[in-house]
């Protein structure tokens, strides 16, 4: 499985990964909940990316 990359695209498209692999029900139950773990860290990751950019345009927006 991949590290957590510090960018959104990457990360997503690893989020969509993990998600088609659950969705798929082909993992063993500890697999999945591994992956399960990861996705949420991912998905952690991605709104705080999210939240950053979204104060970048407020600040933006305020000029």
């Amino acid at each position: 499985m991949r590290k957590i990359k510090n960018d959104f695209e990457t990360n997503l498209k690893t989020l969509e990964e993990i998600v088609e692999k659950l969705e798929s029900g082909e993992e063993t139950l500890e697999n999945s909940l591994a992956l399960y773990e990861k996705g949420m860290e991912i998905s952690n990751v991605c709104k705080e990316m999210l939240e950053k950019a979204e104060q970048k345009i407020t600040v933006i927006d305020a000029k």
